[in-house]
């Protein structure tokens, strides 16, 4: 959920063409999406034998009584930073407010290009990442877009040989699924920042930020009710922050890029990084907007494509937003690129009426293959 002026109008409730530069040994493995007629890639992870299968998809949400409005989602694809074939970038970016749309586009051009340029990202990704969220914020404000009331999250994972490393700015997500016997368990790779998280809930109000959800703040339910369930329960009238003497900025998240008055009460660019060591159990993960989450979970995500690489089968819920992707390893197999990919195609297709804005990378965990499965059959 982005600012009570952004995409959260409704308390009770495309110029998103993602970054695909750099991809020399991409191949095309399926049709291309029918909405955002892109093709199922591949790239290889050769320091350690595996390969990659991607895809990604932004559409605008069904707004009835906005027709018109803005795709501020954006999404990157930058494979072989710095040269290196085995080191590949992947982001989603969401845009809130009235220049949402321009300022995740920025962030999602500023971003890499500062990581790729960063010499110690490959020897520090941690401290690569830090900095160059800082100082991606810094040039969005320093820009000629108005990010006063606007702004964006980010939600990123970049691959490194056989570790992925996430770094989350906002309440976007990426979720990776486990195979545990014959169970496909969903990990959030990422933890939303958001007032319901009792840490970043006591950071803003140290800075000075009243959080309230719009009920509270417009005098229909008690404000001294410091206590909300989850995201789940509370529906379209979630904690929100606001200056102490103004009904602004309403920001839903407690970090983002951009945002500059919604600074002022505590809403930071610092990304929280986390580390995973991929093994033959991780089977593929995806990268989302809220666009996705604040309509499923993350299980129910990952059910799906799981649904896949149980019975090697395409047959999903057509209630149910899905991506999926390949991986064989150590026996274990999930139906073909070009099968799964189909099946996703069509129910993203399907959803066009109920999610609201949003924008998916699914890409499969590195996975060892046989040298002849390289050419993506």
């Amino acid at each position: 959920m982005g600012c009570v002026h952004g995409k959260c109008c409704n308390r009770h409730s495309s110029t998103s063409d993602g970054d695909s530069r750099g991809h020399p040994e991409a191949a095309c493995v399926g049709n291309k999406h029918v909405l955002t007629q892109r093709a199922l890639e591949a790239i290889s992870v050769p320091s350690h034998n595996l390969k990659l299968q991607y895809s990604a998809l932004t559409q605008r949400g069904y707004y009835p009584d906005s027709p018109d409005k803005e795709n501020q989602d954006s999404f990157c694809i930058r494979t072989q930073i710095q040269g290196n074939p085995s080191v590949h970038f992947f982001g989603v970016f969401d845009g809130h407010g009235l220049y949402g749309a321009e300022c995740s586009n920025f962030v999602k051009d500023r971003l890499v290009e500062i990581l790729a340029n960063d010499p110690s990202l490959l020897n520090d990704p941690v401290k690569a990442y830090t900095s160059a969220f800082s100082r991606t914020n810094s040039e969005l404000h320093s820009s000629k877009i108005d990010d006063s009331m606007s702004g964006t999250t980010a939600i990123t994972v970049l691959v490194n040989g056989d570790k992925i490393y996430v770094a989350n700015v906002g309440d976007s997500r990426a979720v990776i699924a486990v195979k545990r016997g014959n169970r496909i368990i969903a990990e959030d790779l990422s933890k939303d920042q958001t007032p319901f998280r009792k840490d970043e809930y006591e950071r803003v109000k140290s800075c000075g930020a009243r959080v309230l959800s719009v009920d509270q703040v417009e005098g229909y339910m008690d404000p001294n009710i410091q206590t909300w369930d989850d995201e789940e329960s509370q529906g379209g009238d979630p904690p929100r922050l606001w200056v102490q003497n103004g009904m602004y900025p309403g920001t839903a998240f407690t970090r983002s890029v951009g945002d500059s008055t919604a600074e002022t009460i505590g809403v930071i660019a610092d990304p929280e990084v986390s580390i995973v060591q991929l093994t033959p159990n991780h089977l593929f993960f995806v990268v989302a907007s809220d666009g996705v989450f604040e309509f499923l979970s993350s299980q129910a995500v990952v059910d799906m494509p799981g649904a896949v690489a149980t019975d090697g089968t395409a047959q999903v819920n057509r209630n149910q937003v899905s991506s999926r992707t390949r991986r064989e390893s150590s026996g274990f197999s999930i139906g073909s690129g070009s099968e799964i990919y189909r099946s996703a195609r069509s129910e993203f297709s399907d959803q066009q009426l109920s999610v609201n804005r949003s924008a998916a990378i699914v890409v499969p965990s590195p996975s060892h293959q046989r040298s002849s499965e390289l050419s993506g059959g």
